[in-house]
């Protein structure tokens, strides 16, 4: 088997350095990949006669390697894992799979098209523990499974790649889903964003199992001490699994007992009974690279890609419910990049979609849609109806009323004459866009101007004065062209619209 792998490793560090140790014990590591020089410099040295490289791309076209084991960020699991099964060679891919199930999906296809391995890195499976756990479902000593729970706290690893459900629960919804053997007809999740405001630090997950079994995972990286633990409830005996307990005390057997009188349930406690594990210990990780490279020579192995595929459809599901409950406190729509500080007020209906910012004291009004890169606030004040298409900014001081529409990158100011060495907050100078107004792309609006009624600025046109009702203006600096219909059809000569038929008295 070892003479027959050759094998890569890509990300050598945080995890990346223990898969390092253990394909270099089972004699299989040929070379490291990591973009740091100082990371690669002290590989070398720990690994004598291992070679190193800053190129994936010539790793994948070495026709050395066969193998490659990813411990990279999250992001770049989908691209990197398909460029590798694309290039034949057998991957291993740390979790998760992948961060979207589409994605998961098609490494999956390319697998089993081009005949390479995919196995995912759920190591809990790799663990005697987690075994024993299964055989005493297997042989009926727990009896009837009811419900199983999993904790995994710690304080740290912060990321900022994925929140923490995607970076701690795919190791425990792996495993329940493999212990219930069912797919869960109900998930549901919730989060609590505590250092960023788009990033949940603590989540709770429910499971619920055709079959009636419960689940619950609870995940944090903001937690004092160190937790792994997972509790297995059947209608016999409970069992818990405490991974960070010394070995003879990590799976301890409870004959609790439930007994009825007169109709009310009562608990019988009882010691528990620490169960031995295997006299033949194998480190997890060691055990779950042999798989890999057993894989590679045609062997079953069970965390394959289509499993990796189902723990990301539950991840999938469990996100979309913390999304859902994200929205359903409120009357409006907050993409998860987009943000509104203390003190604000939207409306009923309104979108504020990615990366947009409303800052605080803003007022916005109902049915408002807020494209990507906006910027609105502080003491912002919109109106309802109003359109704000992409990489606006509006600054304090700036008020648009209702149905106004703010073309892609149109530009307000608020202070006449700006100087970075000298603040002038305070002569900050108030821009009215009135009803109906229509801004096109690429124009700027200078403070302190009036844009009136249903007025229409062209694109890319210069505003340094007050542009009168229905009027069209365009151009640098922005002059009249005519006049303007309610309706965004440019009127003749007799104020008359030919498109909506009404007629306006204006002033010439």
């Amino acid at each position: 088997m070892k003479g027959g792998v050759n094998l890569a490793l890509i990300g050598a560090g945080f995890w990346g350095k223990n898969l390092a140790r253990t394909f270099y014990q089972l004699g299989v590591l040929r070379l490291i990949c990591d973009p740091s020089e100082d990371v690669l410099a002290r590989k070398k040295e720990k690994y004598p006669g291992i070679k190193t490289s800053i190129s994936y791309s010539d790793i994948l076209s070495s026709s050395d390697i066969n193998a490659v084991a990813i411990a990279t960020p999250a992001e770049m699991h989908f691209s990197m894992v398909k460029e590798a099964l694309l290039a034949g060679k057998n991957v291993f891919i740390e979790k998760p799979l992948a961060l979207d199930e589409n994605e998961g999906q098609e490494l999956v296809e390319i697998s089993k098209k081009s005949g390479t391995v995919l196995f995912v890195g759920h190591i809990l499976h790799y663990h005697s523990a987690i075994k024993e756990i299964k055989k005493l479902l297997a042989n009926g000593e727990l009896g009837k499974l009811q419900y199983v729970y999993s904790n995994r706290l710690n304080l740290g690893k912060i990321r900022r790649e994925e929140n923490i459900l995607w970076s701690f629960a795919p190791h425990d919804i792996s495993i329940i889903l493999s212990i219930v053997n069912e797919e869960p007809e109900l998930v549901e999740a919730f989060g609590s964003n505590i250092l960023h405001p788009h990033i949940a630090d603590t989540t709770m997950t429910q499971l619920r199992f055709p079959s009636g079994v419960s689940g619950h995972i609870f995940v944090s990286w903001l937690h004092p001490f160190k937790e792994q633990k997972l509790v297995v409830i059947g209608d016999k005996k409970m069992v818990v699994f405490e991974d960070t307990a010394p070995k003879d005390e990590k799976l301890v057997l409870y004959p609790h007992n439930i007994s009825w009188q007169n109709g009310v349930p009562i608990p019988e406690k009882k010691d528990g009974i620490p169960v031995i594990l295997s006299d033949k210990w194998e480190e997890p990780l060691a055990l779950e690279c042999r798989t890999f490279l057993e894989a590679i020579e045609g062997k079953p192995y069970y965390t394959n890609g289509d499993e990796g595929l189902r723990v990301l459809k539950v991840l999938r599901l469990a996100q979309a419910s913390m999304d859902s409950a994200k929205n359903v406190q409120k009357d409006y729509f907050l993409h998860d990049s987009g943000s509104v500080e203390g003190n604000c007020t939207v409306g009923k209906g309104t979108k504020i979609w990615n990366f947009s910012r409303v800052l605080k004291n803003s007022t916005i009004g109902q049915n408002v849609n807020i494209g990507q890169n906006v910027v609105v606030g502080p003491d912002g004040i919109i109106g309802d109806n109003v359109k704000i298409q992409n990489n606006v900014s509006l600054y304090k001081g700036v008020v648009l009323e209702d149905n106004v529409f703010c073309g892609p990158s149109c530009v307000f100011t608020n202070v006449i004459n700006p100087r970075s060495a000298f603040p002038r907050k305070n002569e900050y100078q108030r821009t009215l866009v009135k009803e109906g107004a229509t801004i096109g792309a690429n124009a700027t609006i200078l403070c302190g101007v009036t844009i009136g009624k249903n007025a229409f600025i062209g694109a890319g046109a210069v505003v340094t004065k007050d542009v009168p009702d229905h009027v069209l203006v365009y151009g640098n600096p922005a002059m009249v062209k005519g006049w303007i219909c309610e309706c965004g059809q440019k009127l003749d000569e007799n104020k008359k619209c030919g498109s909506c038929g009404k007629t306006f008295n204006l002033l010439s």
